[in-house]
This record gives structure tokens, sequence and C-alpha cells, in this order.
């Protein structure tokens, strides 16, 4: 497995719009697949928030994760934020997306940033394992989920 930019890989983006859309479509109204593609096109960027990755094999994309100046509605004093982690169902459980978050930290580190935030609705484990911690208990969509985060030490 390889984690690229999405910038460097652009062609990838297309190969995981369907099961974007199918996961996020029921929580997010209007969400679409236009709307997914405008999304990815503004995070094509290496060193400029929105930044985009792709986890990608010989065979195609595998999942994706963004580093954003904000992730959630509301919460813009929070910065910066790990954002649209998805892993496509048959590839889950093989330590994806752990390893797109451990690469959106570095690089969040390597632009400075002292802490990062995410939001989740239904994988508070997977990240408790990675060392976030519980931030705050909101609602999104009309859905119940946390914001949890990570200090990072001397950044």
């Amino acid at each position: 497995m390889l984690i690229s930019y999405l910038a460097d890989q652009p062609t990838l983006a297309e190969q995981l719009l369907p099961g974007l859309v199918e996961h996020w479509a029921p929580i997010i109204p209007g969400y679409t697949a236009d709307a997914r593609a405008a999304k990815f096109l503004a995070h094509m960027n290496r060193d400029t928030l929105p930044i985009a990755w792709v986890a990608h094999d010989e065979a195609g994309a595998l999942g994706t994760a963004a580093l954003r100046v904000c992730d959630l509605e509301g919460r813009e004093d929070l910065t910066p934020w790990l954002g649209g982690v998805y892993v496509c169902p048959q590839f889950r459980g093989r330590g994806i997306a752990s390893a797109l978050c451990a690469v959106v930290e570095q690089k969040a580190r390597q632009l400075g940033a002292s802490s990062l935030y995410l939001f989740t609705a239904d994988q508070s484990r997977l990240y408790a394992h990675l060392a976030w911690k519980f931030f705050e208990r909101i609602q999104w969509h009309g859905h119940e989920g946390e914001i949890m985060v990570k200090h990072f030490g001397g950044a």
C-alpha cells in the first residue's frame, strides 16, 4: 500500500466517489457525487489546507483522508482538523485508516499545529486506540457524535 497526495494521484478520486456518496448521503442532506468531486478538487494541495491523501495499491484506490482548516460547522474556533477519513468497505480492518491518520497527523505537525481535531459519529474506539482524546459530545445533522483531539508535544 502507498499513500500519496491526492494532487499526485487525481484519477483515484473518481474510484472513491461511489462509496463516499453511499456512506455520507444518508447523513448529509444533498450530498452528491458532484459535491464530493468538487470537494476533492479543492483538496488537491500539498502545503496549503485543505490537503487530501489517497491510500492505493496497484489495483486502485483503497481510502482517503484530509487535513482541513475546519471540518465542523459552528466549531471554526478549533483548527486544524483530520477529516474525510474513508476506507472502502472491502479493505477495512487492514490498518489503512490508521496509516492515513498518521500521514495527516505528520503533516499537521510539519505545518506547526500543536493540536489536531476530528469529529466522529461511530469510530471513537479506533481513534482512542490511536491516542486521540475525547474533547466534546455534539449533535451533527441530527446524529450524536464526538469531537476528539490529539495534542502534539513540542510542535
